[in-house]
């Protein structure tokens, strides 16, 4: 399945300094693979019009039960508050004991690279360091 088509969300200057955030989410069994289908237009109708929002894409892999998400925000507070924000909040709980090790990489962009480019996005899973990357397992959160 290939990468939903970037989502753009305003027009941030150039020159600006916005947060990116890569998520990784690997679900645990396919009988979850039919829920995160029924979650996903709710929590694309809250980025719709979620405050500090630049931009998203979404890339799933339903036959090997992975999925990630590839977004620009304003902010860390716009970022924040989208993710503590229902129903965001309330699907990821529903889901958390479901999924298998997640994992979040923010780093920092500049308006003129948006939209983001998942070519450009995916190797820092792999390479990031630990001031980058959090790591969500159930409900724990280490950071």
């Amino acid at each position: 399945m290939p990468a939903s088509p970037w989502r753009t969300f305003g027009s941030p200057a150039p020159n600006g300094d916005f947060v990116a955030l890569l998520s990784y989410l690997p679900l645990k069994s396919y009988s979850r693979v039919f829920s995160l289908f029924v979650y996903a237009p709710q929590v694309m109708k809250q980025l719709s019009s979620a405050n500090g929002l630049l931009g998203y894409s979404l890339l799933a892999r339903p036959l090997s039960k992975r999925f990630w998400t590839l977004s620009a925000w304003a902010n860390e507070e716009a970022l924040r508050a989208f993710v503590q924000d229902p129903p965001h909040q309330r699907i990821m709980a529903a889901l958390a004991p479901h999924m298998g090790e997640t994992k979040f990489v923010r780093w920092a962009v500049k308006g003129s690279q948006l939209p983001l480019q998942w070519h450009e996005a995916l190797p820092r899973l792999s390479g990031a360091s630990p001031a980058q990357t959090s790591h969500v397992s159930g409900s724990a959160r280490k950071e």
